[in-house]
């Protein structure tokens, strides 16, 4: 078994699933409440995550929406106490981890969810009552199965970012085997996910040369594969290195994000079908224009040094490699303008004001502007 303890204990192999039930025991959860969505559920996957599960069949939540929401948070906290649970499982992609930490918090901590919100000063208030959290993802993407935070579109239509250490998954189990009925779309756009995380957080101007490293394996190994796992359902040797790119991404993105994220956080939460990987693909070329001559970039060398990561040819500018990027986008058959996406003109405003309010803003090595961030916009339609 590979372990990988780092942050957590993180389980990623195929086959990892049956470390589920030990993991349980480790950090002692007896009784949790399973949290994932309908899709998942429909297609057998859950049962083939509990396959090895020793115990009596948990309660389970499945009405995790494709953006999670304060409304399903309420719902399954009623849900975890009604059952007297002490832990949670969460078994689906991103929204299903992100959706079970805010039951973490929801179903232990007193007052409105928004009260807990990092732009609200919330992260403080999240203490170690927040309920034990053992993630088992079934998309290579947002590696929130490593990630100390979550996204929750809360009663108001903002998105908001809520982040505390108490919501570290205490275990992260990887089985690359749960994720071979992932559609092509998804795995595609859940593959940009997690290439954008290790770009974006390369590219931050914070010094952590740990996460540096990370997040240029995070990318070698998603940019090689995204591609054959997305046309190759079954090939587990490119699942396992998208896995692994998504859960590299998530290690490197404590050091911060940065514009790619403020926007698709403020556009996903206007349009919340919208998927956030794509939308984190569709935006990664502009903004990769806007950083690329920020001085922080040129002392690193950071632009060669991503290519170099990809494979691409030695000197590529910043253009180039957003060009790569696009070009790389539209082969998965994913959208590379917004407009395609059904976005208009109108939103632009509403969107700039709420990226300047998202937690990623501050992060970016470049400080955006209110032009700044129309021109990015403009560029992506």
């Amino acid at each position: 078994m590979a372990l990988i303890q780092y942050l957590t204990h993180v389980h990623m192999e195929a086959g990892a699933r049956r470390m589920l039930g030990p993991e349980c025991s480790r950090v002692g959860i007896q009784r949790p409440l399973v949290v994932t969505d309908a899709g998942v559920r429909a297609a057998g996957v859950l049962d083939q995550a509990l396959e090895h599960w020793p115990l009596a069949a948990p309660p389970v939540f499945d009405r995790t929406p494709p953006n999670p929401t304060e409304a399903a948070v309420l719902e399954a906290a009623a849900l975890y106490r009604d059952h007297g649970c002490d832990g949670l499982i969460a078994i689906g992609g991103g929204s299903s981890i992100d959706l079970a930490k805010g039951v973490a918090i929801a179903a232990t901590h007193e007052g409105p969810l928004t009260r807990y919100a990092t732009i609200e000063g919330g992260a403080g208030l999240i203490t170690a009552r927040a309920a034990p959290l053992i993630a088992v993802p079934t998309t290579a993407g947002t590696g929130s199965e490593v990630a100390r935070g979550a996204i929750i579109i809360v009663q108001d239509g903002r998105k908001l970012g809520f982040h505390n250490w108490e919501l570290l998954p205490k275990s992260a189990i990887c089985d690359p085997e749960l994720t071979r009925k992932l559609p092509p779309a998804l795995t595609a756009a859940t593959g940009m996910d997690a290439i954008a995380h290790c770009m974006e957080t390369f590219m931050s101007a914070a010094f952590n040369p740990a996460a540096d490293g990370i997040a240029l394996e995070g990318l070698r190994r998603g940019w090689r594969q995204v591609e054959r796992a997305t046309r190759h359902g079954d090939d587990m040797d490119a699942r396992l290195d998208l896995m692994a790119a998504s859960t590299l991404g998530a290690l490197a993105f404590q050091k911060g994000l940065g514009c790619v994220h403020s926007l698709s956080h403020a556009l996903g939460g206007l349009m919340p079908t919208l998927h956030h990987g794509t939308l984190n693909a569709v935006f990664l070329p502009a903004v990769i224009r806007f950083n690329g001559e920020h001085e922080s970039l040129r002392r690193e060398d950071k632009i060669a040094r991503m290519a170099h990561a990809m494979g691409l040819q030695e000197g590529l500018v910043a253009d180039e490699l957003a060009s790569a990027v696009q070009a790389m986008t539209a082969r998965l058959g994913l959208p590379t303008q917004l407009s395609a996406m059904g976005v208009t003109a109108d939103l632009h405003d509403a969107i700039i004001a709420r990226a300047e309010r998202d937690h990623c803003h501050k992060t970016n090595p470049r400080e955006a502007s209110t032009s700044d961030y129309r021109r990015m916009i403009e560029a992506s339609m």
